[in-house]
């Protein structure tokens, strides 16, 4: 059975496509179209993350070539006037760098990534050095977990801990991702907190609950 990746270092990829404060404009263009990446980090010294560069970092120099904006749009575009007059890395990477540990949760992950709003982010050592880089897309490859391998876990890591006396007596199917139960159980109140529990098992996708209990039906859906 496969594990539960429960860590960034589970998912994140560990070769990484990565250039130094003084790259130049064109090497980082270059570098970007030979690998077909479109952000880099930059480095320091052994390998310590220093910044983020992207392409978006670096289409200023493009969409000003040609332009003479007023100074109403210089002042309100600085930082991209700024990134279109720049030549090297070091002037336009976005610094510091939103990092995240290898033992960070996926969960953890994708916080960081909706608070900072970035696409990916450096996963760094304790001394800030580069150890590989973690995507939305890798975030989302817990989904393609086998339905068979979500079943066994939650049989063993929920069912038999909430219903130790009658998890014989529970029906656990699942289908693309939505987990869906069934069967007698002595507590119906049990219920909202194995759908809570079963939501945290990676790979999920919804809970269906159809359980009896107390001679009455009863059905909860997660959310």
């Amino acid at each position: 059975m496969s594990e539960t990746p429960h860590q960034v270092s589970d998912v994140m990829t560990r070769t990484v496509v990565a250039v130094g404060r003084d790259a130049s404009f064109k090497e980082m263009v270059r570098t970007m179209g030979q690998w077909r990446v479109s952000a880099m980090p930059v480095l320091e010294g052994e390998g310590r993350v220093v910044g983020v560069v992207s392409e978006a970092d670096l289409l200023p120099k493009e969409e000003f070539r040609d332009s003479d904006p007023d100074r109403f749009e210089q002042l309100r575009r600085l930082p991209d006037l700024a990134k279109a007059g720049a030549v090297a890395a070091e002037e336009l990477m976005s610094a510091p760098a939103v990092t995240v540990h290898a033992e960070a949760t996926l969960a953890e992950a994708a916080r960081i990534m909706a608070v900072r709003q970035v696409k990916r982010l450096p996963v760094v050592d304790s001394e800030g050095k580069l150890q590989g880089i973690v995507s939305r897309g890798d975030l989302l490859k817990v989904f393609l977990r086998p339905d068979e391998d979500i079943e066994e876990e939650v049989r063993r890591t929920v069912i038999s801990y909430l219903f130790p006396g009658a998890s014989h007596g529970v029906r656990v199917r699942v289908d693309e991702g939505v987990v869906t139960l069934g069967g007698q159980i002595p507590n119906t109140a049990m219920i909202p907190v194995a759908a809570r529990l079963i939501r945290a098992v990676e790979g999920v996708v919804d809970v269906e609950c159809h359980f009896t209990g107390a001679g009455q039906g009863h059905m909860a859906r997660g959310s």
